[in-house]
């Protein structure tokens, strides 16, 4: 095991090869254990990457929050290898970045974030890897079948943009309202789906409801 959150970029071992990974630390490290928040970015088909702005931006707030994170690139992009999967083998890529974390960090807790696709394969691992946290953004509710999952009770927050123009706020805001475990739901009422204008009132309102668990 190593010491806490060594900033790195590098290639680990997964199912369809290896996946490219990008750590980052907070300012001041503790030498005692710390949590890591490990985060999926959108869809590969699209654009999606590991440098999306929302991903990068959560990243950046985990460490002001003392977490180390950890951003890495599905299946197919960049210089992860494999193709895309459908979100399947996209589980167990998220699987193999988990099992490597907790191998060579062994961090205090689990923090799981996902953006639109990657709000899809979190949620659906979150329990399965233990996570003691969970953000979803912008979770794409018609485009993946959602009707099978639901929250637990680990503190979720789940945040939607009112002018998304991939997603359908209605929708994520009834999936939301049907929920056994109400998450904290961060309704943006100028934000369109990749928040363009919006990150640093993105960052804010997550933060803010951070601090209420």
């Amino acid at each position: 095991m190593r010491s806490n959150c060594m900033a790195q970029e590098r290639l680990i071992d997964a199912p369809a090869g290896s996946l490219e990974i990008v750590m980052n630390c907070p300012k001041l490290p503790s030498e005692s254990p710390i949590p890591y928040g490990v985060i999926c970015h959108p869809h590969p088909l699209f654009g999606g990457t590991m440098n999306n702005k929302v991903i990068y931006t959560l990243a950046m707030m985990f460490n002001q929050l003392g977490a180390g994170s950890v951003r890495f690139n599905f299946r197919g992009v960049g210089k992860s290898s494999g193709d895309f999967d459908n979100g399947e083998g996209e589980l167990d890529d998220l699987r193999a970045v988990v099992d490597w974390l907790k191998t060579e960090y062994a961090p205090s807790e689990l923090w799981l974030a996902g953006f639109s696709f990657g709000s899809y394969v979190a949620l659906r691992a979150h329990e399965s890897l233990q996570a003691t946290r969970l953000i979803l953004i912008a979770p794409p509710m018609e485009r993946f079948d959602f009707s099978p999952l639901y929250l637990s009770k680990i503190p979720t927050i789940v945040v939607q943009g009112a002018k998304d123009e991939v997603v359908s706020p209605d929708a994520v805001y009834q999936w939301v309202s049907s929920q056994m475990n109400a998450p904290n739901f961060i309704w943006m009422p100028e934000a369109d789906h990749f928040f363009h204008g919006q990150l640093n009132e993105l960052r804010e309102a997550v933060k803010n409801a951070w601090a209420t668990f």
